[in-house]
Formats: structure tokens, C-alpha cells, sequence
């Protein structure tokens, strides 16, 4: 028999569960980097949130204490590419969720030109289309280093390898669009027209069938 004790969750739940800015930025996630719900977001941003806490702990301990430590957590993530620049703790609290998302495997395919879409790198990484050192990898969420990135290209049994492949191009028509510099397009803008307004001097004292005025004078 199996271990009968139930697997712990890999993500943090919102502590909101009816926020509306909270839904609005996880939609636009979701869309942007073609996560397949907003668990993805949840496991991403709990791990965000360790990191995080295991540095806000690190500057609260003496230097000669967190030196090690410190330096092991910065080269941690300096190697996965979510951390560049200045390697410091108060670069680790500047973070954001984006970072981790841009680090992703489904992001550097389609980053790589080898997709169309972040969709339809999704759909390559979970159908065996993409490896990494001539391994297939089928977890669109797996964080990739920047030693592994320059090994990520098409299985050998991929029918992608063809060049004339229609996934292969409209990849490659992907990446050109990506690449050029969109022209300035000048939008004619339409021209409002203002309407007189008449004034209570301009207008013209409504009569009857005796063309009698009906105006303030008739009620004296």
C-alpha cells in the first residue's frame, strides 16, 4: 500500500477570496504567460513568498552570521535567472511575480521562437515536443536555468524538426512579428462640432392660434 497520509499543498491560497483587483491582475497573468488556472499563480507566488522570507530572516541576522547564507540564497537564484543586477538581499525583496513567470518553460519556448503562442508552447511542452539535453521535459511550469536554457530545442522524434513543418512556420512567422518594430500609425481623430446653445434672450415667445404672446405679460 501507498502512503496513506495525503499530500500537502504546494501553493498558499488568497487570505481574499472576493477581491476584485486581485481577479483582475490574475486574468491578465493567466493570459499573458498561458497558465492553465490560477493555482499556477498561487504555487508561483507562495514560492515568491519563501524566498522573500528567507531573506527578510537573513537581514535580520548580524553580517558575519548571514554571510553564508546570504550567499548561497543570491547564487541560488542568480543561477535560475530570476535574479540579476546587484545581487543583494534588497534585491530579493524587489521581486515580483513576473520574474518567476518569465523563468518558466512554456515562457522560454515561446521566448525561443520554437511556438506560436505561450498556448501553443503548452501544448508542445505537455505532448513531448520540447527537451532539454536530448531529454523530453513535460512540465510547462518547471523553472529553467540559464545553463539550460541554451539546450532547449525540439526532441529528435519531433516532427517539428522539419523545417516545412506549418507549426514550424507560423513559429517562425511568431518570432519575426515579435522581433520588428511596429510603425507609428497616425489615427485621424474626428473633428466635434460644437451646437449653439440659445440663450433665453434668443428665443422667441411661444403664441397661440390669436398670435397672442403667452409669455409672462398674460399672467398680469
Amino acid at each position: 500500500m501507498g502512503d496513506p497520509r495525503s499530500q500537502k499543498k504546494k501553493y498558499v491560497t488568497p487570505k481574499r477570496p472576493f477581491d476584485t483587483d486581485r481577479f483582475e491582475q490574475e486574468l491578465q497573468l493567466v493570459g499573458t504567460f498561458g497558465l492553465r488556472n490560477k493555482k499556477e499563480i498561487w504555487m508561483h507566488r507562495t514560492e515568491l513568498s519563501n524566498y522573500r522570507r528567507q531573506a527578510r530572516t537573513l537581514l535580520a541576522l548580524p553580517p558575519s552570521e548571514r554571510a553564508h547564507l546570504e550567499k548561497d540564497l543570491v547564487d541560488k537564484l542568480s543561477r535560475i535567472g530570476i535574479l540579476s543586477g546587484e545581487l543583494t538581499l534588497d534585491s530579493v525583496l524587489d521581486l515580483t511575480l513576473e520574474n518567476l513567470l518569465e523563468r518558466r518553460l512554456q515562457t522560454i519556448v515561446f521566448r525561443k521562437g520554437l511556438a506560436a503562442s505561450m498556448h501553443h508552447a503548452r501544448q508542445l511542452v505537455t505532448h513531448g515536443h520540447i527537451g532539454l539535453d536530448n531529454s523530453r521535459v513535460t512540465t510547462p511550469a518547471r523553472l529553467i536555468t540559464i545553463a539550460e536554457e541554451e539546450h532547449i530545442t525540439y526532441t529528435t522524434k519531433s516532427a517539428l524538426n522539419d523545417q516545412s513543418h506549418p507549426a514550424r512556420i507560423a513559429a517562425s512567422d511568431a518570432a519575426t512579428r515579435i522581433t520588428a518594430v511596429p510603425e507609428e500609425i497616425e489615427v485621424e481623430r474626428p473633428v466635434r462640432r460644437r451646437i449653439p446653445v440659445e440663450t433665453d434672450d434668443e428665443r422667441e415667445p411661444l403664441r397661440d392660434d390669436n398670435n397672442e404672446s403667452t409669455g409672462a405679460e398674460d399672467l398680469e
